[in-house]
């Protein structure tokens, strides 16, 4: 007879332990929040100032306190940055460097990918190591023997130092290739093999329609690396008719007085079409980040 009050004592705290668990839980995901709130602010308030700033006087720009909203927008400060530098020109230049260099990089990236992926060869981990080791070598300590060679090729003016080493091949890219395409059941290469379709029949017609999320992604970063290079149109580029809006950024900024106004309108000019492309490829970007790190 005493075990039947027993269980009526243990019943009553089953609820409370539930209860105590989602409250738990729900702590939990609201610290998560938080975490991604504040780091988020920490990324936005950056841009929020460079907007502000790009519609203020100089003078308000360095008011102390800060002045985050101008009193009266300077829209004119659009206008006069671009009519300091032939933005049209430099804006075409730049998008032929990046649209060459999204071509180069999907076509040799995914290549070289799927030939350290899905084909068998003798020494392919070592020399897939050998590529990850370059990543390693910032591009300041190879920028000297490339321009030697360059200068030797005729090349030093011209676009082609910026373009031809874009088709032989990134490191990282190769990487987030290669791990994507390792996700993809091999079973589907060794179905169409026994079928007669070649290697690149194969890596045309069956792996890169497959691949769309990060072969878009590799899309995205390239287009932001040339959009926002700075050291190599500074290095190869010696005509002004082929400056990049990076260079011509330069152009507002005197010793005496830099106008720091124009300078941030520019800035908001080149940032926007970057956060278009995000926003608009964001699925994509995501899937291809995500879906990479699957297999190692």
């Amino acid at each position: 007879m005493r075990s039947s009050p027993s269980t009526v004592q243990v019943m009553p705290a089953a609820p409370s332990r539930v209860r105590s668990k989602k409250l738990m839980e729900r702590l939990e995901l609201a610290a998560v929040y938080i975490i991604l709130g504040l780091t988020a602010l920490a990324f936005i308030i950056p841009f929020l100032w460079l907007v502000s700033g790009s519609l203020k006087s100089s003078s308000e720009l360095f008011a102390n306190p800060p002045v985050w909203l101008p009193s009266k927008p300077q829209w004119t400060n659009f206008t006069t940055a671009f009519s300091e530098f032939p933005f049209l020109l430099y804006l075409r230049n730049t998008l032929t460097i990046a649209g060459f260099g999204i071509i180069g990089a999907v076509l040799s990236n995914t290549l070289i990918a799927y030939g350290f992926s899905r084909v068998e060869w003798k020494g392919r981990d070592g020399a897939f190591v050998l590529v990850l080791a370059t990543m390693m070598l910032p591009f300041q300590v190879t920028m000297i023997p490339l321009f030697i060679m360059f200068q030797k090729l005729g090349w030093i003016g011209t676009f082609l130092p910026l373009i031809v080493p874009v088709f032989f091949g990134n490191p990282f890219f190769i990487f987030l290739l290669r791990q994507f395409f390792q996700g993809i059941p091999k079973e589907l290469s060794q179905s169409a093999k026994v079928d007669g379709a070649s290697e690149f029949r194969i890596y045309w017609q069956m792996i890169l329609p497959l691949s769309l999320p990060v072969i878009t992604t590799v899309m995205i970063f390239s287009f932001i690396g040339s959009w926002g290079d700075f050291i190599g149109p500074l290095v190869f580029l010696s005509d002004n008719k082929l400056y990049t809006l990076s260079l011509g950024i330069q152009q507002i900024m005197s010793v005496n007085d830099p106008r720091w106004p124009l300078l941030m309108a520019v800035g908001v000019s080149m940032t926007l079409p970057v956060l278009m492309i995000f926003f608009v490829l964001q699925k994509y970007f995501i899937q291809g980040i995500a879906f990479s790190g699957i297999k190692g």
